[in-house]
């Protein structure tokens, strides 16, 4: 078996007392973690603020490629102007 390294972290009263009387909270903390991370930004890595030289990668990005609104989910999504648009 690999060893395991522990993690603490802080929580608020409230959040405690939701996870306390879990049966197996590590597993559900581990797989929530595993899942955001799954979710995060492949530019900002979930800081939500881009560095110059990744702003600067952005804008060039963007000359070929635009941010728009999915009518049905709202949601926004990345469109290529290169090529032709097929979403959903």
């Amino acid at each position: 078996m690999k060893k395991q390294e522990i993690v603490t972290f802080k929580v608020d009263r409230n959040l405690f007392e939701i996870i306390q009387g879990m049966p197996n909270r590590s597993e559900f903390i581990r797989s929530a973690v595993l899942a955001a991370l799954g979710s995060i930004c492949p530019l900002c890595s979930g800081t939500g603020i881009l560095t110059p030289n990744q702003k600067q990668h952005w804008d060039d990005f963007s000359e070929a490629h635009s941010v728009e609104t999915c009518e049905d989910c709202r949601e926004r999504y990345l469109v290529c102007s290169c090529a032709e648009h097929h979403h959903r």
